[in-house]
C-alpha cells in the first residue's frame, strides 16, 4: 500500500471547494486546459476515460505536468458521462480543490495472498479516523469480485457512513479494465479516497428499474460469484432458453437480463447481478458479484421508462440528503446494461439526473461494470444495473 500526500487545506478563497471539469477528445483537444493554480494536496481529479482513447497518454502527461500534489483517482469505462453528455474514448476530468477538508488517498493490489476482501479491509482499516466523512472506491472490474471488496470494506467500517464508486469497464467487450494508479492506468489494482473534516459532506444513492419475470429458482449450486446450477439444472442452459435468439450473443446479451436476489436488506428487497462471463465447458456464468448458495432469484429485463424513473429516485433521494452551501460535484455511475437498453435515450437519463439535483450542482461519471452504495441498512455493497450517485460539497462549520 501506498499513500500520496495527506493534508489539505490552507488556501483561502471566498469559494469553500474549487470546481472545474474538463474534457479532451482526439479531434479537439481540451475543452478547457485545466488550470494548475488549482493543484494542492487538497486537490482530488477524477478521472474516467474509454480504455480505446487514442488521446489517453497525452491528456495524462498534461495532467502530470499540472498536478504534482494533487490527489488522482480514475478509471477505465464504457462511456464517459459529462453533464447531461455521453461520449466515448474520451478524458473526462472534474477537479475539485477542497478550502478546509482534508483528503486521503491510497491503492491496493489484487493478487491471490491478497484478494478482495483483504483489499477492501485494508482500505477501511487505513482510511479510518474519527473525523472520515466519506470514501469514493474504484476498482478493475474484471480482476476484482466486487461483492467481496464491498464485504471488505463494511467489516471494518460503522454502517451509516457514505462509501460509494464502482467497478471499471471496457465496453460490451470484457477485454481489460483499469485504474488510476501513480497516475498511469494499471489493471488489478483499487483504489481509494477518503474526505475528512467537518466541513466536507458526502451523500450517495442508487436505484435500478428493472422488471422481474419468471418463476423463482434456488440457487442449487455456486462458488463465490461462479453460478453452476439453479434448480438443479445448468446454469448456462437454463439461461440461455430465456435468451432465446439472442443466446449466441453472451455474455454481452447477459447485461439485458441481469438476475435479481432476493435480499431483505434492500428496500425493493433485490439485490441485482451482472454478466461478465460465461464457461461452455462447465456451463457456468460468471457474475459481477456473488450469488450466494441457496439463495432464491428470478430473471430481470428492461423496461427503458421505469429505468428513467429509476435514475430520478437516485437524485431525489441524493438531494434529500444533500446540505450544500455553494457548488457540489455529483459523481454518476451508471452499468453498462443500462446504457444497452436506453441506447439513445442515455442522455435522457443523465438529463434526469442533473435536473433533479440540487442546485448548484455539476455532474461527471462513466458506465460501469458495477456500482458501490449503501444499502438501506447503510452498510455498502455492491450493486448492478443501478444509477449510482455520489454528491461531495464543502460548507462553513
Amino acid at each position: 500500500m501506498r499513500w500520496s500526500n495527506y493534508l489539505g487545506g490552507g488556501w483561502t478563497s471566498q469559494i469553500l471547494v474549487q470546481l472545474s471539469i474538463h474534457h479532451y477528445t482526439r479531434d479537439a483537444g481540451w475543452n478547457q486546459l485545466p488550470d494548475g493554480a488549482l493543484d494542492s494536496a487538497g486537490t482530488v481529479l477524477f478521472i474516467f476515460a474509454g480504455t480505446r482513447c487514442p488521446v489517453l497518454e497525452k491528456a495524462l502527461g498534461d495532467l502530470r505536468l499540472q498536478f504534482r500534489l494533487a490527489h488522482w483517482i480514475g478509471c477505465s469505462t464504457a462511456g464517459e458521462i459529462l453533464g447531461a453528455t455521453l461520449a466515448d474514448d474520451s478524458v473526462a476530468v472534474a477537479i475539485v480543490r477542497f478550502d478546509t477538508a482534508r483528503v486521503r488517498s491510497l491503492q491496493e493490489k489484487i493478487d491471490p495472498e491478497n484478494g478482495a476482501f483483504e483489499a477492501g479491509r485494508n482500505i477501511a482499516r487505513s482510511l479510518s479516523g474519527p473525523d472520515l466523512k466519506g470514501i469514493f472506491v474504484l476498482a478493475d472490474g474484471l480482476a476484482v469480485n466486487g461483492s467481496a471488496l464491498a464485504a471488505g470494506l463494511a467489516a471494518e467500517l460503522p454502517a451509516g457512513l457514505p462509501v460509494s464508486g464502482g467497478l471499471a469497464a471496457d465496453g460490451d467487450r470484457f477485454g481489460q479494465t483499469w485504474v488510476i494508479v501513480d497516475r498511469a492506468p494499471q489493471a488489478e489494482h483499487v483504489v481509494a479516497v477518503g474526505f475528512y473534516g467537518d466541513s466536507v459532506g458526502m451523500a450517495c444513492n442508487h436505484r435500478g428499474g428493472w422488471d422481474v419475470f419468471g418463476p423463482e429458482r434456488e440457487v442449487t449450486h455456486a462458488t463465490g460469484n461462479v453460478l453452476y446450477s439453479l434448480d438443479g439444472q445448468p446454469a448456462l442452459s437454463l439461461y440461455r432458453k430465456y435468451l432465446g435468439e439472442r443466446a449466441g450473443e453472451l455474455p454481452a446479451a447477459g447485461l439485458l437480463f441481469p438476475l435479481a436476489i432476493r435480499n431483505e436488506l434492500e428496500a425493493d428487497g433485490l439485490t441485482v447481478r451482472t454478466i461478465l462471463a460465461v464457461n461452455e465447458a462447465e456451463q457456468s456464468i460468471t457474475f459481477a458479484g456473488d450469488i450466494p448458495q441457496g439463495r432464491f432469484v428470478r430473471m430481470m429485463r428492461a423496461n427503458r421508462d421505469r429505468l428513467i424513473d429509476g435514475a430520478t429516485g437516485a437524485a431525489d433521494g441524493i438531494r434529500a440528503g444533500a446540505n450544500m452551501a455553494g457548488e457540489a460535484l455529483c459523481l454518476a455511475i451508471s452499468c453498462i446494461g443500462r446504457r444497452l437498453v436506453l441506447g439513445q435515450r442515455c442522455e435522457e437519463e443523465l438529463e434526469t439526473v442533473l435536473d433533479t439535483l440540487p442546485k448548484p450542482s455539476r455532474m461527471i461519471g462513466y458506465y460501469s461494470y458495477g456500482e458501490l452504495s449503501p444499502l438501506s441498512s447503510g452498510r455498502c455493497d455492491l450493486h448492478n444495473q443501478t444509477m449510482t450517485l455520489s454528491l461531495l460539497w464543502e460548507t462553513r462549520s
